[in-house]
């Protein structure tokens, strides 16, 4: 029986040298057969030119080019539309893979049968000043823990059956952010999830051109719209107040990372209101009191915190 194919979907945009390291980890790749759908959103030096002498012969390689700059959630989508392939994996331009990232997933998907639609690896995060690796252990159904608030992983880390996206839909554009844990929550309506613990993606995070840092666009339009999307959901798993309580739990952290202390205060308060069960509001309620003189070194004991 011949291996199943896996498309591997890399959204760019004007990062050449960073495309060119994401792509030989792709041809580094230890899994065939694969499909590469590069989709260049519009960058100023084509992906096509930047991947001209690319040595690509062992996997099928497609550049797809947006007619005009779309952002990065649109290019995955545009990927996904191209992708082929019985699996589709994500792969940001900036991030990489071990060699063994994709032959451990499909062996993780053919092990656990139909019923798993969306394997993810542990990550290894790179910063300018350390590295850390990230494990989560969500498995099987995980709506309930994803409605609470349970972070599964980023898109880099991700591989899902193309019959599960098929019934469950593409990722929602009409999020500047969040677009990856509002579509993974409806991806596990239709599957069970499973993970390769070992930290199989690296993850290069130096805020350039990253998504989902802007605090306003989370504020005033992710939010009310994953509210309103899956709110019905959530009082379905009798997990209304706690879902709402968890997405404002992020929106303080965003705003308090951001410098928005005031904003940050009000929304730790709507959100201690909303689930007083939740205790890092509470954390940010106290921390971010006097602004930046209190929250400043208040960020530095929790992260000692949680380095021990």
């Amino acid at each position: 029986m011949d291996a199943p194919l896996v498309s591997v979907v890399v959204p760019t945009y004007d990062r050449p040298v960073k495309l060119r390291r994401a792509v030989e980890t792709v041809r580094a790749q230890t899994y065939r057969p694969v499909e590469l759908v590069v989709v260049d959103d519009h960058s100023p030096e084509p992906a096509a030119d930047a991947l001209a002498d690319f040595d690509v012969e062992e996997i099928s390689l497609r550049v797809v080019r947006h007619e005009e700059n779309r952002g990065a959630n649109a290019a995955r989508n545009t990927g996904i539309r191209e992708a082929t392939g019985e699996f589709v994996a994500f792969l940001d331009d900036d991030d990489r893979w071990e060699p063994e990232k994709l032959k451990r997933q499909i062996e993780t998907f053919e092990a656990g049968g139909e019923s798993v639609g969306f394997v993810y690896t542990g990550a290894r995060y790179v910063y300018d000043d350390g590295e850390r690796l990230i494990t989560n252990d969500l498995r099987g159904s995980v709506t309930r823990q994803i409605l609470a608030g349970a972070s599964v992983a980023e898109f880099s880390a991700v591989m899902v059956r193309t019959s599960v996206i098929e019934r469950a839909g593409l990722p929602d554009e009409r999020l500047p952010s969040w677009q990856d844990h509002e579509w993974f929550l409806r991806l596990s309506l239709h599957c069970t999830f499973d993970v390769v613990p070992e930290p199989l993606t690296v993850r290069h995070w130096d805020h350039e051109g990253r998504i989902g840092q802007d605090f306003e666009k989370r504020r005033d339009v992710s939010f009310p719209l994953f509210v309103e999307k899956h709110r019905e959901l959530a009082r379905e798993y009798g997990l209304e107040r706690r879902f709402v309580a968890s997405l404002l739990e992020t929106l303080v952290l965003s705003a308090a990372q951001n410098g928005y202390y005031s904003d940050a205060r009000r929304l730790a308060f709507r959100a201690v209101r909303t689930d007083p069960t939740l205790p890092t509001p509470w954390l940010y309620l106290l921390a971010c009191l006097g602004g930046k003189v209190t929250y400043r070194p208040a960020q530095r004991l929790m992260a000692l915190l949680q380095s021990d």
